[in-house]
């Protein structure tokens, strides 16, 4: 391909906003999401009708998305938008994307956490929806030991509480957490998803812009304490949570057994499902004693990301960047993305129906900082992750030293980058 670095202020200097004008161009748009297939048609369709722009959208296949990308991408006709949504896919397609810094989508964003930036740092592509997790609460049984939600900001508040509840576990007829499981169903929710918590301080802190070949144990102690605070305040725990399950941790919860329970905004269905109540559930941030986490907002990330291709002509780009403004601002495109992809970091975003991503969604709009998914960088991610499981199993057994976990980690980590860049 012959590449052209569009120039931002030829092409983003007259965006509209929620009723677009009628544009020269024309927007083709390679979604990779084929459950969203017919909502995008729908969209594409009411956007032409009311400006006369073409809108074409093509769904790649499940699981084809980047090998339809390449070939479409050679076509006289090629995507104008398309997805950027991880640092491989940047450094594959970063050369060909209009650096969309100065464009109006980025304006009303209310973070820019999700979108992908090159070696430049500048932005290739734009976050447009996101998964959270953090820690899901039972908000009528935590009313019910005396606690609010709003009086959890901080490790220390939510160890006061927890540790209240599991002290009068018997009385109240259930426990502040429920089972913190090590069989494969439920590990993953620690040597990934709490894992993430010393690795994304850790990354913040050095400003950790790659994958590194190297980590410390700077956050470790904070990891304990939260990992410690779940195998206590527990019905289940020592050597019964190395054959603790998923759906065993996720029926505790359900029941009314455990105020407590870590997982994402992808378990909302489930619990509703099973009899739940959305307005006695919300979700909160993971604590784990570090200063400032008063502001912290939920783990989140996505790979759901926008890229406006720079090989199109000067009228199809701005066409296609009226278009994607237009989907976050205008009443139809903000109600699709709510009731497709949930939560979105722009202004105008509607509220979810599922409450952990709109709370989420409430805490970004408030200015907590999210913690981003640093997990991503793991390296040999199966393999560094078993040796984290195995030694926490030691540790939480009693049969091994917490030492030992923090050599998975770190020492780990450092074996599988090299063997991966062997």
């Amino acid at each position: 391909m012959n590449i052209k670095r569009v120039c931002a202020a030829a092409v983003l200097g007259s965006m509209i906003a929620a009723v677009p004008a009628m544009a020269e161009g024309k927007v083709y748009y390679l979604n990779f999401k084929p459950e969203a297939d017919q909502a995008w048609q729908d969209l594409a369709a009411v956007y032409t009708e009311q400006t006369g722009v073409e809108v074409k959208v093509v769904t790649a296949a499940a699981g084809t998305y980047d090998d339809t990308l390449t070939a479409e991408m050679d076509k006289s006709d090629a995507p104008t938008m398309f997805q950027i949504g991880n640092q491989g896919a940047v450094n594959s397609w970063g050369d060909y994307a209009v650096i969309l810094d100065d464009s109006d989508i980025v304006a009303e964003q209310v973070t820019d956490v999700y979108n992908q930036k090159n070696s430049d740092g500048e932005t290739v592509s734009v976050g447009y929806c996101y998964e959270s997790y953090g820690i899901i609460v039972n908000k009528a049984l935590l009313k019910e030991a005396g606690y609010d939600v709003a009086d959890i900001n901080n490790f220390e508040t939510l160890k006061a509480a927890a540790d209240d509840i599991h002290a009068r576990a018997e009385e109240l007829g259930f426990d502040a957490f429920s089972s913190a499981g090590l069989d494969g169903s439920s590990s993953w929710r620690f040597s990934g998803h709490l894992a993430n918590m010393p690795l994304y301080y850790q990354f913040r802190d050095g400003d950790v812009t790659e994958q590194p070949a190297e980590i410390t144990d700077a956050y470790l102690d904070n990891f304990k304490a939260i990992w410690d605070l779940y195998i206590t305040d527990s019905a289940t725990t020592g050597s019964d949570l190395l054959a603790a399950t998923g759906d065993q941790s996720e029926a505790e919860f359900m029941s009314g057994k455990a105020v407590f329970y870590q997982n994402g905004t992808w378990e909302y269905n489930n619990l509703i499902a099973g009899g739940m109540n959305a307005e006695d559930i919300t979700m909160i941030p993971i604590y784990c004693g570090v200063e400032g986490e008063e502001e912290a907002g939920l783990c989140s990330g996505t790979e759901n990301c926008w890229a406006v291709n720079n090989e199109a002509s000067d009228e199809d780009i701005q066409a296609t960047l009226d278009f994607m403004t237009w989907v976050v601002t205008s009443e139809e495109g903000t109600t699709m993305l709510a009731e497709q992809f949930g939560a979105t970091p722009f202004k105008s975003a509607k509220t979810p129906e599922n409450v952990f991503l709109a709370a989420a969604q409430e805490l970004e709009a408030a200015g907590k900082y999210t913690v981003t998914w640093a997990f991503n960088w793991t390296p040999a991610v199966d393999d560094w992750r078993a040796a984290v499981v195995d030694a926490m199993g030691q540790y939480t057994a009693g049969t091994g030293e917490w030492d030992a976990v923090v050599s998975a980690f770190v020492d780990g980590w450092a074996v599988q980058y090299a063997n991966d860049h062997a």
